[in-house]
């Protein structure tokens, strides 16, 4: 075997493990009807109080429950009727899903959108998604039609620039082969890395699009996507957040801040209302 190849597979498992990251370790079960305030629950009505549904859209490796064991109660029980779908699964891969190209799950968000709207009547939803899921709408507003039916777009950690990984990616060029094993077995985590085709055509012209307001919720103790800076956005109707700028003793990382942190949670609802936003404090961790 050339010596290359022996490097070639530890490396790809590597990012791999890196991407795992962003799902809670060993809680995977059965995506579909989800417990809870209406989370999954076609028979919600919007509220005039909240009149857009939420649609949530998980990370790389998550999966339509996983990901939102918190934030989907959270949202749920102060008035919003929440929905969250899974995508990006490859043959094979049960639970473990946003694996597969992204302008593929874009499509597939573009299709739950439409049947969510379908079922509440509403005119348009919200979007909140973690990581991978912060980011990959933004093909779907852009590309797909989405912009019309889309008021805003939450990211808590989102990859919009892609990931170097801490410079991991940056050896893919030493190792021939590398990319191009990436891209055949798991073309989602290829479509995140920073230069991708992917993301080269997502953000050429401008990283928003008109009629929907933007928000990234951002910890600079991001170990996944990295420089974490990359996460903001530029546009109009961008509000880009540090986590540590709300709360400084705050230690979340990119699972912690998509998984469990409350106080992250208070600034997406804030996000989700600005007209009834209040301060978001490390008070929120409690709140």
């Amino acid at each position: 075997m050339l010596p290359w190849i022996r490097v070639l597979r530890p490396l790809a498992a590597l990012l791999l493990t890196a991407a795992v990251a962003v799902v809670p370790a060993a809680t995977a079960r059965a995506a579909g009807a989800a417990p809870s305030s209406g989370w999954n629950d076609y028979s919600c009505r919007p509220s005039a109080a909240h009149p857009r549904p939420v649609v949530l859209v998980h990370g790389t490796l998550g999966n339509s429950v996983d990901n939102w064991l918190s934030l989907a109660p959270y949202l749920g029980g102060r008035g919003y009727c929440v929905y969250s779908l899974d995508y990006g699964q490859l043959p094979g891969v049960p639970f473990f899903h946003g694996l597969g190209p992204l302008d593929r799950s874009a499509q597939q968000l573009s299709a739950f959108v439409d049947t969510v709207l379908a079922a509440t009547g509403a005119a348009e939803a919200d979007l909140v998604g973690h990581s991978q899921g912060g980011m990959m709408p933004r093909h779907y507003l852009k590309f797909l039609g989405g912009a019309a039916k889309v008021h805003a777009l939450v990211g808590i950690a989102p990859d919009n620039h892609g990931t170097d990984l801490a410079g991991l990616t940056g050896l893919l060029p030493y190792f021939p082969g590398a990319e191009d094993l990436i891209k055949a077995t798991t073309p989602g985590l290829a479509d995140q890395i920073s230069g991708s085709a992917f993301l080269t055509r997502l953000n050429a012209g401008g990283d928003t699009v008109p009629g929907v307001r933007y928000t990234v919720i951002a910890t600079r103790y991001d170990e996944v996507v990295t420089p974490w800076r990359s996460q903001y956005l530029s546009g109009p109707d961008v509000h880009n957040v540090l986590l540590q700028d709300l709360c400084p003793p705050d230690l979340s990382e990119h699972v912690a801040i998509g998984l469990y942190d409350r106080i992250a949670f208070h600034e997406v609802a804030n996000a989700l209302d600005p007209a009834h936003a209040t301060p978001t404090t490390c008070a929120s961790a409690v709140g």
